[in-house]
Order: C-alpha cells, then structure tokens, then sequence
C-alpha cells in the first residue's frame, strides 16, 4: 500500500512539473496573446486540462529558408508619423523595428504613389523625357525616406525593403492615366531605367533596396487607383529583355526581381510563364503574392505548385491587410471576432461569394501567416505600418486596417492586437531560419515552426477554438507540457 502511494506521489510530481513547463528535457520560453488580454506576454504558469494535443517537431525535416516578416513604408504611414509627437513616432518605430518591439526584417515601399498616398505622382513628371532627365524623388523626401532612415537607426539587425510601382507614369501608358492601361511598346527600355533611376535616387538618400516588384497587381484593382496592366507573357518579356538587362548593365544585378504580385489563385499561369525555361527565368529571382482572394483560403496547392515550378526562387507575400474597414478604435475584442468583412463581401462575383466569408482578424492573419510557412513561403508582409482612426489617409478612400492606429488630433497610439499577431513571427523568426518539420494531432489549432540561425527553435501555435487545450511538445525524443488559453496565439521559444 505505501508503495502504491510513493509511485502515485511519483507520477503527480512528474506531472506537475510538466505542467510548468519545467521539465528539464526541453528548455523554452513562451508568450502568448490572447483574447483573454494577453499581449505578446511571457508566460511560465500553465495548466491540465481534458483537451489534450500532441505537438511533433522534427528539425532533421528541413524546408524554406526564412526572408523575414514585416511591414510596409506608406505615405499615409510616413504622413502620419509627421503630424503626431515625436514621443509617439519613435514609440511607433521602436515598436516595430528594434529588439524590443517586433524587430522587422522584411519590407515594402511604394514607387511613386498608390491609393495610400496623398495624391497621385510619379517621378518622371516631363512627358517623352526618354532619359529621364528631370528624374526625381522629391514627393518622398518630407515623408517616406525619412521613415524609412529612422527605422534603420532604430533596426540593429537591419531590414531588407522590397519596392514596388502602382503605376508607370501615365505618359508611357496608352491610356495616359494613373489608373488602368498598358505600358507602351516604345516605353519599355524608358521603364526599365525608371526602375535605375529609382534605385540610384534611394540609394543616394543612404537607402539600399533588397528587391523589386515589376507593378503591383498586375490585373489591376478594377481600375480604382493606380495600376498598369500586364499578362504573364508581356511582364516576363519585359524583364526578360529590358528590365533584367538594364539593371545587369547599370550595376543592379543583385537587386531581387519578383514577379506578379497579385493574389494566389492566379500564381499556376503565372510561374507558368515566368519559368518557362532558362531564358525567360533568367532574372527573376522569385514571386510575389497577395492575399485578397479570400478571407480563409490559403490555397496550398497554388503555393506548392509555384514553389514545384522554381523550388530555388523566393515566394514572398508582399501585400496583406484587414481592407474595407475602418479601424475599430481602442476595441481589442473586435479584432477576435468574426466581423469583418472584405472587398468580395460585396463585389465578388456570385461565384466567388463563398471564398468572403465574415472572419476574425485576428484569426486571418495568424492562420494565413502559419499556412503561408506550411506551404514554402519565405517571406511575409504587411501592408500599412500606421493609418488613422478613418483607416487612411488614402486619395480613393479605400479604407483599411493597420496594425498601428493613430489619433492624431490627440496624439493617441493604438497597438491592435495585429501588431502583435505579427510580433509573434517577426521578432522570433529571423532571417536565415530553416522551416522546419512540426505536425499537430488536432485540425483546430494550427502549428508551424522554423529552426533559427542560432539553433532556437521558434514554435508558433495559434487556438482560435473557446477551449483551453494541454500541449505536449515532443522533440528530439524529449517532450514537455503546457497549455494554450482558448483563442489565444503562443510563440514557444526552445533553445539549442
């Protein structure tokens, strides 16, 4: 009978310091945001609960390379930035690009304007000045580059910034308008030294571009706001024969060229073309997406498929936000909740009604980021760093939501919960990261993990379910155990 009680003394003990997470087979740390009111906080006191998941991680399972995670430099963010106190803009900047905030890796920055700007510009503003002799970046100097420069002071690991053009400037388009058109035949060598120019200009501002993106959605936006149109033959061709080549002759041939950059269900015809054969993949160095083809849909086999056709090329997500709202202020619960709608809510067509489901903010951004990894992405970017109360500033009205919103008429800072939904993969994921084997007993909660340069292992679980749920982690063939708070987003940090 006593040792009946000394092994039941035994196994409760056992169990208990598992539920602390204090078993010394897996050494971690976790932090958790919650709809609870947890925000990106440490966490070391867990829970048994009848909700038991297993969690598998193999490091031997190697996938991507990690390009990083971020956000990107508006005008209407940079804009803002200017008309709150300097208090709030470097608490803003901090928080996203230093060590102790999100420490951002990968961005993005517009080429001249776009519907988050305040105005439309270009910066070829003589019409047939074929050299591009009145070139300039003048409309960014109030704003955007200083932005950008005080980001980089703040940044200690740095940060790389893809960019890319809404439009080429009007007078090279057949419709000479900002908005919908083609590119002229007898303009594309004039395009692609736009693109020269542009990298010169920033760089002389002390602003090195990692990469480029041929024009931002190249199907256009239903002729809204700025856009050139392109099918997947005319922009491989034009990078194949003008863009590529200007940018080797000019000094550029490191500066990344991705293709597309619109929505995932249109990837297959597009790496189609791009990687057709040699020639024609010859200078692009991978592609880029966007997510506003549905509210939940991920669509791993586009994403597999275009990872299949150029498994060495990179598979970024440049472009993704909360779109068609306007920021709910000060309202954390609002973000957890499925009430938000997007453009297709609306406007899809009646076929396409089913992928625009309401849906919880929060649960798009940490299921799309985790399905994105889980499917060969590398890389994933926000959309605008800070807008306003309104969900702008943006000249077409096209209000959306950011993970910053600022009052500025009181000089007020609201960090939603988005920004820490992002913080979750941005500051534990870093560059150079290896995407990494990890499965999950349970299809609610959805899991992902990377293996670090530092040999720290970044283990994300997101648990939109109203159930609490016990987590064993095995890896290695070592395990411990803690516990996930009912919809709630943990980043398991285990150490080499």
């Amino acid at each position: 009978m006593k040792q009946s009680k000394y092994i039941l003394f035994i196994l409760l003990l056992i169990t208990m310091i598992n539920c602390k997470g204090i078993n010394n087979a897996i050494e971690l740390e976790v932090y958790e945001t919650s709809e609870s009111g947890n925000a990106l906080k440490k966490i070391d006191q867990f829970s048994s609960t009848e909700n038991k998941v297993l969690i598998n991680i193999n490091p031997e399972k190697k996938f991507q390379t990690i390009t990083g995670f971020g956000g990107s430099f508006t005008e209407a963010s940079a804009h803002l930035l200017t008309k709150i106190s300097k208090a709030n803009r470097e608490k803003i900047l901090n928080a996203y690009f230093s060590e102790n905030g999100a420490n951002y890796s990968l961005t993005r920055t517009t080429i001249a304007s776009c519907d988050f700007s305040l105005k439309n510009y270009t910066y070829a503003k003589v019409e047939n000045d074929l050299a591009l002799e009145h070139f300039t970046i003048e409309d960014d100097k109030d704003d955007i580059i200083p932005m950008i420069l005080e980001a980089k002071a703040i940044s200690k690991e740095g940060f790389n910034i893809i960019a890319s053009p809404w439009s080429c400037p009007p007078w090279m388009k057949d419709n000479k308008s900002y908005i919908g058109g083609k590119l002229l035949p007898e303009f594309n060598d004039t395009f692609a030294l736009y693109f020269s120019k542009y990298l010169e200009a920033y760089k002389n501002e002390g602003i090195d571009i990692w990469g480029l993106t041929v024009i931002n959605e190249p199907h256009g936006n239903g002729n809204n706001w700025e856009s050139t149109l392109f099918s997947p033959e005319e922009m491989t061709l034009f990078v194949q024969n003008h863009l590529g080549p200007k940018l080797e002759r000019d000094g550029w041939q490191d500066i990344k060229i991705l293709g597309y950059d619109q929505n995932r269900a249109g990837l297959q015809e597009w790496v189609d073309a791009m990687y057709k054969d040699e020639k024609t993949s010859k200078y692009f160095a991978g592609t880029a997406i966007h997510w506003y083809e549905s509210t939940y849909e991920v669509f791993p086999e586009a994403l597999q498929y275009a990872h299949n056709k150029a498994p060495n090329k990179y598979l970024i997500q440049t472009e993704a936000c909360i779109d068609s709202e306007v920021p709910h202020w000060q309202d954390d619960a609002w973000y957890w909740k499925k009430e938000a709608t997007d453009w297709g809510w609306d406007w899809a067509s009646e076929k396409d009604k089913y992928l625009h489901p309401k849906y919880a903010p929060v649960n798009r951004y940490a299921e799309d980021i985790i399905g994105c990894l889980n499917n060969q992405v590398d890389g994933w970017v926000d959309w605008n760093m800070v807008l306003d109360r309104q969900g702008g500033p943006n000249w077409f009205k096209n209000w959306c939501v950011a993970p910053v919103i600022v009052d500025v008429e009181n000089d007020e800072v609201y960090f939603t919960p988005l920004y820490y939904v992002m913080a979750h993969f941005s500051k534990f994921m870093r560059p150079g990261a290896i995407k990494i084997g990890c499965e999950v007993n349970n299809k609610d909660l959805k899991v992902t993990a990377v293996q670090n340069p530092d040999k720290s292992i970044a283990l994300v679980i997101f648990n939109p379910t109203a159930a609490k749920h016990t987590v064993e982690i095995q890896i290695n063939n070592q395990n411990t155990v803690i516990s996930i708070d009912a919809k709630a987003l943990q980043t398991v940090m285990i150490k080499s």
